[in-house]
């Protein structure tokens, strides 16, 4: 068999195209994930103009159709400083590290506001998604974290009114502010991991979005939102050091507000913690992925 030439002659095949086994350099082969704790990173890059897209359309989602828009991204931690500060700050005198307590407990809401809309966003991704799930393929935990890449829009809106406050209380930054970005880093391993796990249940138990809310909750009062940390017993400080945000919090407020330092051995077991709910998460998402299409 041939082919015709540029000039209409025949040449023969190029006959190493139909050798068996050999594919084209275009050829994408989808193999089934595996279900052990892996995350294919050059996968993630080569769809990462898909992971801003989604992360972009959230964006708009959520603002669409506001009356003040991103706004909400400053009120939202705002008032809940407020009110923080005249139940907890003025009539319980909570501890607050030695600053004022309006700026301790809004640099506090800021990664913990983070983390909270993390979770909430990603845990239901995947169900708000079900067309793309059952009908295209790409990497299915693009959609939990694009839903952690989104709330980094409204912490950087919500850092400002953090630095005008600084300014107001005469508050300034120690030389750990430089570690900042690696205790925000701990909260976005921190909530992709509750991510992947309560988007993978939220496929087959459709209670999840009732249940967030409860469990942020309760889990505020254990980081240090509202109190300071150091303010408790030493034996409750190593068990609430299983909870990354405490470091997170802690950390954060290091670098910004210049408070103590965290304690060394227990920040490393709250990054050994996030790293646990990352792998976990990673884990249990994995082991659901090859169900998505048909429980969804």
């Amino acid at each position: 068999m041939t082919d015709p030439g540029p000039d209409g002659t025949a040449v023969a095949p190029d006959e190493s195209r139909y050798v068996k086994g050999r594919r084209s350099p275009r050829e994408t082969v989808i193999r089934p994930a595996p279900r052990f704790p892996h995350l294919d990173l050059r996968e993630l890059w080569q769809y990462r103009e898909l992971l801003w897209r989604l992360a972009w359309r959230d964006i708009a989602v959520r603002y669409k159709q506001t009356s003040i828009g991103v706004l909400w991204a400053i009120l939202q931690p705002f008032l809940t400083m407020v009110v923080f500060t005249l139940v907890f700050g003025r009539f319980a005198d909570f501890p607050s590290n030695g600053v004022p307590y309006p700026i301790f407990t809004y640099s506090a809401l800021l990664p913990w506001t983070y983390f909270a809309t993390s979770v909430a966003l990603s845990s239901g991704s995947l169900v708000s998604n079900r067309a793309l799930v059952t009908k295209v393929y790409f990497p299915r935990v693009l959609l939990p974290l694009a839903g952690v890449v989104v709330p980094i829009v409204d912490f950087m809106l919500a850092l400002i009114v953090l630095l005008g406050m600084m300014a107001w209380f005469d508050v300034w930054p120690s030389l750990a502010i430089v570690l900042s970005p690696l205790f925000l880093f701990m909260a976005f391993v921190s909530a992709l991991g509750v991510a992947l796990f309560l988007s993978a249940v939220n496929v087959r138990y459709r209670d999840v979005p009732y249940a967030i809310p409860f469990l942020m909750q309760i889990w505020l009062y254990v980081s240090g939102v509202v109190y300071a940390i150091t303010s408790l017993p030493e034996k409750w400080q190593w068990v609430l050091a299983l909870n990354p945000m405490t470091a997170v919090i802690s950390g954060f407020q290091w670098g910004f507000l210049g408070t103590a330092a965290p304690d060394l051995g227990k920040t490393l077991v709250s990054v050994a913690a996030a790293g646990g709910f990352f792998v976990v998460g990673l884990w249990y998402f994995r082991r659901s992925e090859p169900r998505f299409a048909d429980t969804i």
